[in-house]
Protein backbone atom coordinates (compact mmCIF):
# COMPACT_ATOMS: atom_id res chain seq x y z
CA UNK A 1 0.00 0.00 0.00
CA UNK A 2 1.07 3.52 -0.70
CA UNK A 3 2.17 6.15 2.02
CA UNK A 4 -0.67 6.77 3.92
CA UNK A 5 0.00 10.49 4.25
CA UNK A 6 0.19 10.33 -0.02
CA UNK A 7 -2.84 8.32 0.06
CA UNK A 8 -5.36 11.12 1.89
CA UNK A 9 -3.01 14.18 0.75
CA UNK A 10 -2.47 15.78 3.29
CA UNK A 11 1.44 16.66 4.48
CA UNK A 12 3.02 14.36 7.42
CA UNK A 13 2.96 17.60 10.04
CA UNK A 14 -1.09 17.43 9.07
CA UNK A 15 -3.25 18.37 12.21
CA UNK A 16 -5.91 15.67 13.25
CA UNK A 17 -8.83 17.76 12.10
CA UNK A 18 -7.42 18.16 8.39
CA UNK A 19 -6.37 14.35 8.66
CA UNK A 20 -10.49 13.65 9.41
CA UNK A 21 -11.61 15.89 6.84
CA UNK A 22 -9.49 14.61 3.94
CA UNK A 23 -10.44 11.51 4.93
CA UNK A 24 -14.35 11.86 4.87
CA UNK A 25 -13.67 13.57 1.46
CA UNK A 26 -12.52 10.41 -0.11
CA UNK A 27 -15.07 8.38 1.76
CA UNK A 28 -17.90 9.65 0.34
CA UNK A 29 -16.29 10.20 -2.90
CA UNK A 30 -15.33 6.67 -3.27
CA UNK A 31 -18.28 5.14 -1.24
CA UNK A 32 -19.04 1.17 -2.86
CA UNK A 33 -23.46 3.05 -2.24
CA UNK A 34 -21.98 5.81 -4.70
CA UNK A 35 -19.77 3.82 -7.04
CA UNK A 36 -21.79 0.64 -7.87
CA UNK A 37 -19.66 -1.83 -9.80
CA UNK A 38 -16.73 0.51 -9.87
CA UNK A 39 -13.47 -1.67 -9.02
CA UNK A 40 -11.35 1.48 -9.19
CA UNK A 41 -13.58 3.11 -6.73
CA UNK A 42 -14.12 0.25 -4.66
CA UNK A 43 -10.13 0.10 -4.24
CA UNK A 44 -9.89 3.52 -3.16
CA UNK A 45 -12.21 3.24 -0.73
CA UNK A 46 -10.82 -0.08 0.69
CA UNK A 47 -7.11 2.17 0.30
CA UNK A 48 -8.48 5.48 2.16
CA UNK A 49 -10.16 3.40 5.03
CA UNK A 50 -6.21 1.75 5.70
CA UNK A 51 -5.08 4.96 5.81
CA UNK A 52 -7.19 6.61 8.35
CA UNK A 53 -6.92 3.64 10.37
CA UNK A 54 -2.81 4.42 10.68
CA UNK A 55 -3.18 8.06 10.79
CA UNK A 56 -6.52 8.43 12.26
CA UNK A 57 -5.24 6.52 15.19
CA UNK A 58 -2.60 8.43 17.68
CA UNK A 59 -0.62 5.55 18.62
CA UNK A 60 -0.26 4.05 15.32
CA UNK A 61 0.09 7.41 13.52
CA UNK A 62 3.04 7.74 16.00
CA UNK A 63 4.61 4.20 15.34
CA UNK A 64 4.55 4.87 11.39
CA UNK A 65 6.04 8.23 11.69
CA UNK A 66 8.78 6.47 13.78
CA UNK A 67 9.25 3.79 10.76
CA UNK A 68 7.80 0.94 13.60
CA UNK A 69 4.99 -0.04 11.66
CA UNK A 70 4.49 -0.19 7.36
CA UNK A 71 1.67 1.11 5.33
CA UNK A 72 -0.39 -1.40 6.44
CA UNK A 73 -0.09 -1.75 9.95
CA UNK A 74 2.62 -4.32 10.23
CA UNK A 75 5.19 -4.46 12.46
CA UNK A 76 8.52 -3.57 10.52
CA UNK A 77 10.84 -6.87 10.67
CA UNK A 78 14.18 -5.56 12.11
CA UNK A 79 17.27 -6.15 9.54
CA UNK A 80 20.06 -8.71 10.64
CA UNK A 81 22.67 -5.73 9.43
CA UNK A 82 25.78 -7.08 11.53
CA UNK A 83 24.53 -10.52 11.65
CA UNK A 84 27.94 -11.94 11.93
CA UNK A 85 29.80 -8.92 10.53
CA UNK A 86 28.19 -9.01 7.41
CA UNK A 87 26.85 -6.72 4.67
CA UNK A 88 23.09 -5.66 4.60
CA UNK A 89 20.92 -8.60 3.41
CA UNK A 90 23.13 -11.30 4.11
CA UNK A 91 24.58 -13.31 6.82
CA UNK A 92 28.27 -12.77 6.79
CA UNK A 93 30.65 -16.00 6.61
CA UNK A 94 27.27 -18.16 6.42
CA UNK A 95 25.40 -16.31 3.49
CA UNK A 96 26.92 -18.85 0.93
CA UNK A 97 26.44 -22.22 3.10
CA UNK A 98 22.83 -20.68 3.49
CA UNK A 99 22.08 -19.98 -0.23
CA UNK A 100 23.25 -23.34 -1.03
CA UNK A 101 26.68 -22.59 -2.34
CA UNK A 102 29.14 -23.31 0.61
CA UNK A 103 29.75 -26.59 2.71
CA UNK A 104 26.91 -28.99 2.24
CA UNK A 105 25.65 -27.33 -1.11
CA UNK A 106 21.86 -27.10 -2.23
CA UNK A 107 19.83 -28.62 0.71
CA UNK A 108 23.02 -28.12 2.81
CA UNK A 109 23.13 -27.73 6.79
CA UNK A 110 23.34 -24.13 6.02
CA UNK A 111 20.20 -24.30 4.69
CA UNK A 112 18.46 -26.40 7.30
CA UNK A 113 19.67 -24.54 10.00
CA UNK A 114 18.87 -20.77 8.77
CA UNK A 115 15.05 -22.40 7.32
CA UNK A 116 14.83 -24.13 10.97
CA UNK A 117 15.01 -19.76 12.81
CA UNK A 118 13.24 -18.23 10.48
CA UNK A 119 10.85 -20.60 8.54
CA UNK A 120 9.48 -20.60 4.74
CA UNK A 121 10.89 -16.86 4.84
CA UNK A 122 14.40 -17.36 4.59
CA UNK A 123 13.53 -20.11 2.01
CA UNK A 124 11.61 -17.49 -0.12
CA UNK A 125 14.85 -15.08 0.12
CA UNK A 126 17.23 -17.70 -0.78
CA UNK A 127 16.54 -20.64 -1.78
CA UNK A 128 14.07 -20.28 -4.63
CA UNK A 129 10.66 -19.06 -4.52
CA UNK A 130 8.46 -20.16 -1.35
CA UNK A 131 4.90 -21.56 -1.09
CA UNK A 132 2.53 -18.58 -2.66
CA UNK A 133 -0.50 -17.23 -0.29
CA UNK A 134 -3.84 -18.45 -1.26
CA UNK A 135 -6.06 -15.63 -2.56
CA UNK A 136 -7.96 -13.48 -0.18
CA UNK A 137 -11.81 -13.61 0.33
CA UNK A 138 -13.46 -10.59 -1.08
CA UNK A 139 -14.56 -7.99 1.24
CA UNK A 140 -18.48 -6.74 1.96
CA UNK A 141 -19.63 -3.60 3.15
CA UNK A 142 -22.39 -2.63 5.96
CA UNK A 143 -23.77 0.28 7.51
CA UNK A 144 -23.99 0.96 10.95
CA UNK A 145 -26.85 3.69 12.06
CA UNK A 146 -26.30 4.67 15.47
CA UNK A 147 -28.07 7.61 17.99
CA UNK A 148 -25.79 9.82 20.16
CA UNK A 149 -26.72 7.91 22.96
CA UNK A 150 -25.13 4.87 22.11
CA UNK A 151 -21.92 7.38 21.14
CA UNK A 152 -21.81 8.30 23.79
CA UNK A 153 -22.15 4.92 26.05
CA UNK A 154 -19.79 3.16 23.80
CA UNK A 155 -22.92 0.44 23.74
CA UNK A 156 -21.94 -2.99 22.26
CA UNK A 157 -24.34 -3.21 18.90
CA UNK A 158 -25.62 -6.82 17.13
CA UNK A 159 -24.75 -6.14 13.38
CA UNK A 160 -25.79 -8.50 10.19
CA UNK A 161 -23.55 -8.66 8.19
CA UNK A 162 -24.65 -9.33 4.16
CA UNK A 163 -23.21 -13.11 4.09
CA UNK A 164 -25.88 -13.51 7.27
CA UNK A 165 -23.12 -13.91 9.92
CA UNK A 166 -24.03 -11.56 13.49
CA UNK A 167 -21.19 -10.01 14.92
CA UNK A 168 -21.51 -7.75 17.95
CA UNK A 169 -19.58 -3.95 17.54
CA UNK A 170 -18.96 -2.04 20.23
CA UNK A 171 -19.36 1.52 18.73
CA UNK A 172 -15.53 3.17 19.04
CA UNK A 173 -14.31 6.45 20.50
CA UNK A 174 -14.39 9.56 18.01
CA UNK A 175 -16.04 8.32 15.69
CA UNK A 176 -17.81 10.74 12.79
CA UNK A 177 -20.94 9.88 10.51
CA UNK A 178 -19.61 8.41 7.51
CA UNK A 179 -16.32 6.59 8.97
CA UNK A 180 -15.58 3.18 7.88
CA UNK A 181 -14.16 1.03 10.49
CA UNK A 182 -12.41 -2.39 8.97
CA UNK A 183 -13.71 -5.84 10.75
CA UNK A 184 -10.73 -7.30 9.93
CA UNK A 185 -11.70 -11.50 9.10
CA UNK A 186 -15.36 -11.07 8.69
CA UNK A 187 -15.82 -10.83 5.08
CA UNK A 188 -16.52 -13.74 2.62
CA UNK A 189 -14.55 -16.74 2.91
CA UNK A 190 -11.84 -17.84 0.33
CA UNK A 191 -11.52 -21.83 0.37
CA UNK A 192 -8.11 -21.76 2.04
CA UNK A 193 -7.07 -18.42 1.79
CA UNK A 194 -7.98 -15.76 4.43
CA UNK A 195 -11.83 -14.42 4.83
CA UNK A 196 -11.83 -10.75 3.65
CA UNK A 197 -12.85 -7.96 5.72
CA UNK A 198 -16.05 -6.34 6.44
CA UNK A 199 -16.23 -2.40 6.06
CA UNK A 200 -18.62 -1.31 8.13
CA UNK A 201 -19.93 2.51 7.44
CA UNK A 202 -20.41 4.41 10.48
CA UNK A 203 -23.86 6.75 9.90
CA UNK A 204 -24.72 8.57 13.57
CA UNK A 205 -29.17 9.27 13.30
CA UNK A 206 -30.13 12.88 13.75
CA UNK A 207 -31.50 13.54 17.38
CA UNK A 208 -34.29 15.79 18.48
CA UNK A 209 -32.25 18.37 20.66
CA UNK A 210 -28.82 17.96 19.99
CA UNK A 211 -26.32 18.91 16.90
CA UNK A 212 -22.70 17.00 17.38
CA UNK A 213 -19.96 19.25 16.31
CA UNK A 214 -16.84 17.23 16.01
CA UNK A 215 -16.47 15.61 19.52
CA UNK A 216 -18.81 18.53 20.87
CA UNK A 217 -22.36 18.82 20.89
CA UNK A 218 -24.63 21.92 20.69
CA UNK A 219 -27.98 22.37 22.33
CA UNK A 220 -30.55 24.77 22.97
CA UNK A 221 -31.75 25.44 26.74
CA UNK A 222 -35.35 27.87 26.68
CA UNK A 223 -34.66 30.22 29.59
CA UNK A 224 -37.85 32.04 31.41
CA UNK A 225 -38.08 35.39 31.17
CA UNK A 226 -37.59 36.07 34.72
CA UNK A 227 -34.60 33.52 34.83
CA UNK A 228 -33.07 35.58 32.15
CA UNK A 229 -33.17 39.17 33.95
CA UNK A 230 -32.43 37.86 37.28
CA UNK A 231 -29.89 35.52 36.77
CA UNK A 232 -29.35 31.72 38.46
CA UNK A 233 -29.62 28.26 38.29
CA UNK A 234 -31.47 26.52 34.82
CA UNK A 235 -31.59 23.22 34.10
CA UNK A 236 -29.31 21.93 30.50
CA UNK A 237 -30.49 18.65 28.80
CA UNK A 238 -27.17 16.19 28.27
CA UNK A 239 -27.26 12.76 26.58
CA UNK A 240 -26.98 11.21 30.40
CA UNK A 241 -29.90 13.24 32.05
CA UNK A 242 -29.95 17.19 32.64
CA UNK A 243 -27.64 18.78 34.88
CA UNK A 244 -27.78 22.49 36.95
CA UNK A 245 -26.23 25.54 35.47
CA UNK A 246 -25.84 28.90 37.04
CA UNK A 247 -26.86 31.79 34.24
CA UNK A 248 -25.90 35.28 35.13
CA UNK A 249 -28.55 38.63 35.54
CA UNK A 250 -29.58 40.20 32.64
CA UNK A 251 -28.96 36.93 29.99
CA UNK A 252 -29.76 37.61 26.53
CA UNK A 253 -31.29 34.86 23.59
CA UNK A 254 -28.37 33.78 21.22
CA UNK A 255 -25.75 33.29 24.68
CA UNK A 256 -23.47 30.54 24.58
CA UNK A 257 -22.42 28.76 27.57
CA UNK A 258 -20.02 25.38 27.48
CA UNK A 259 -20.54 22.37 29.75
CA UNK A 260 -16.81 21.08 30.01
CA UNK A 261 -16.98 17.00 29.01
CA UNK A 262 -20.32 16.70 28.58
CA UNK A 263 -20.02 15.77 24.92
CA UNK A 264 -18.89 12.70 22.76
CA UNK A 265 -16.15 10.39 23.75
CA UNK A 266 -12.52 11.19 22.25
CA UNK A 267 -10.22 8.38 21.26
CA UNK A 268 -7.75 9.94 24.04
CA UNK A 269 -10.78 8.75 26.03
CA UNK A 270 -11.14 12.28 26.98
CA UNK A 271 -14.84 14.09 25.82
CA UNK A 272 -15.95 16.68 24.05
CA UNK A 273 -18.11 19.38 25.60
CA UNK A 274 -21.49 20.40 25.33
CA UNK A 275 -22.41 24.18 24.18
CA UNK A 276 -25.94 25.31 25.51
CA UNK A 277 -27.24 28.66 23.73
CA UNK A 278 -30.29 30.34 25.21
CA UNK A 279 -33.39 30.96 24.08
CA UNK A 280 -35.66 33.52 26.67
CA UNK A 281 -39.20 32.76 26.66
CA UNK A 282 -41.84 34.95 27.59
CA UNK A 283 -44.85 33.87 29.43
CA UNK A 284 -47.27 31.51 27.56
CA UNK A 285 -50.48 33.57 28.63
CA UNK A 286 -50.63 37.20 28.67
CA UNK A 287 -48.69 38.81 31.72
CA UNK A 288 -50.52 42.57 33.13
CA UNK A 289 -47.33 43.58 35.13
CA UNK A 290 -45.22 42.72 32.29
CA UNK A 291 -47.09 44.28 29.79
CA UNK A 292 -47.07 47.62 31.54
CA UNK A 293 -43.23 47.29 32.19
CA UNK A 294 -42.90 46.62 28.32
CA UNK A 295 -45.44 50.19 27.87
CA UNK A 296 -43.31 52.01 30.11
CA UNK A 297 -40.17 51.23 28.37
CA UNK A 298 -41.40 51.85 25.21
CA UNK A 299 -42.76 55.51 26.70
CA UNK A 300 -39.35 56.05 28.10
CA UNK A 301 -37.07 55.37 24.81
CA UNK A 302 -39.52 57.43 22.20
CA UNK A 303 -39.46 60.53 25.06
Amino acid sequence: MRNPYDVLGVPKGASEADIKKAYRKLAKAYHPDRNAGDAKAKDRFAEANSAYEILGDAGKRGQFDRGEIDAEGKPRATGFEGFGGGRAGGFGGFENAARGRGPGGAGGMGEDIFSHLFGEAFRAGGAGPGPREAPKGEDVAAELNVTLEQVASEEKLRLSLPHGRDVDVVVPRGVVDGQVIRLRGLGNPAGRGAPGDALLTIRILPHARFTPDGADLRVSVEVPLEDAVLGGPIRVPTLTGAVEMRIPAMTSSGRTFRLKGKGLPKKDGTRGDLFATTAVALPAAEDAALTDYAKARRTARVD
